[in-house]
């Protein structure tokens, strides 16, 4: 980081690049551990962060530039919050705080990049495309920021998933970044096991993933048991065969010891029907692996001018039936949030006005 430039967001420096910049200002490089433990406790460049600093340290810190600020904040009855964060350059990012089942605590969804590539049929975030990676501290900050909505709610936030706009893997050594600052007892504090990345299906991101040795958690976004449904609902499916993405999720689940995730948003007349849950049994089978099923959020028109909607209740159930009855880990996550704009990308959609 050079010091000679305009000091960018604490969320920015490792606690040793922090140190380094104060030596060459010609302070104590020791200064940089305390005030990033204390800016990570609470979200804040205050007076308190500085206490016992030198004057002209602090002085010179407050000039530096400002983190993400709240735009826009919506609150679903069910007490799911989503904030919509405005960056540096003006560009936008969600991040979503959930009530877990516990009155105490909750968990976070945060962002890895502005809009997305992917082109996933049924996620909002794609219809607005791909603008650019986060860097580590905006993802930090994302996460400070549920930090501080979680403690107004009188919740702890227990864990975070970087499930929210973008494709992890594809800006994964930033995300690695974040997430040892995330899980680091001195700065973050959560541990590597309250932290899940996710992925459509990365096969070369899952093996990096692996190779980090981060002890973090991983959920694959399957949605569909076979490579021709896949590949219509996930542009990526063409490239990455379910048969290889599986194959990278053993291997990581080996090394790293991580049962993994197998999300699967159920579409009504596209993957749910009881042929799909049998095939999708088939695949787990013998796989230590547990099914996330999602409820879909519907969000207008798809990239492909098509209307998805969610399954029915009778439908989705049938479907889970048959994956317990052939032995498979499954369960219904709950909705998030209905009345708001909950589904990825939306609030920042409707934010820009975007019309579905």
């Amino acid at each position: 980081m050079e010091p000679s430039l305009p000091t960018p967001p604490l969320s920015e420096f490792e606690p040793a690049d922090l140190g380094r910049v104060f030596a060459q200002w010609g302070f104590k490089p020791s200064h940089a551990a305390r005030l990033l433990r204390r800016y990570y406790a609470t979200g804040v460049l205050d007076e308190a962060a500085t206490r016992g600093m030198p004057a002209n340290l602090t002085t010179r810190l407050q000039g530096g530039r400002a983190g993400p600020a709240l735009t826009r904040r919506q609150v679903a009855a069910d007490g799911t919050t989503k904030l919509l964060l405005r960056l540096a350059d003006g560009r936008t990012v969600e991040s979503v705080l959930m009530p877990d089942f516990r009155a105490d605590r909750a968990a976070g969804c945060v962002s890895s990049q502005v809009g997305c590539a992917m082109g996933c049929d049924f996620c909002a975030t794609t219809k607005s495309g791909f603008e650019r990676n986060l860097t580590a501290g905006e993802m930090v900050e994302q996460f400070l920021a549920l930090r501080r909505e979680a403690h107004a709610a009188g919740r702890r936030l227990q864990t975070i998933v970087f499930m929210g706009m973008g494709e992890p893997m594809l800006n994964l050594e930033a995300v690695l970044a974040a997430v040892r600052r995330l899980g680091d007892n001195d700065l973050g504090g959560l541990g590597w096991r309250q932290i899940t990345v996710s992925t459509v299906g990365i096969v070369p991101g899952i093996d990096a993933l692996a190779d980090s040795g981060l002890g973090v958690h991983l959920a694959v976004s399957l949605h569909a048991p076979d490579d021709a449904t896949r590949a219509q609902l996930l542009p990526m499916g063409r490239r990455f065969p379910i048969a290889d993405i599986l194959a990278a999720a053993d291997r990581f689940q080996s090394r790293r010891g991580r049962p993994v995730t197998i999300q699967y948003c159920l579409l009504a007349g596209v993957n749910d029907t009881v042929g799909h849950a049998e095939n999708l049994a088939e695949l787990l089978a013998g796989r230590r692996m547990h099914v996330n099923l999602l409820r879909y959020n519907p969000t207008g028109l798809s990239l492909r001018g098509i209307e998805y909607h969610p399954s029915s209740d009778a439908t989705a159930g049938r479907f889970a039936a048959v994956l317990h009855d052939r032995g498979v880990v499954a369960h219904f996550r709950r909705s998030r949030g209905p009345e708001i704009d909950a589904a990825c990308g939306q609030l920042r959609r409707r934010s820009t006005g975007a019309v579905d």
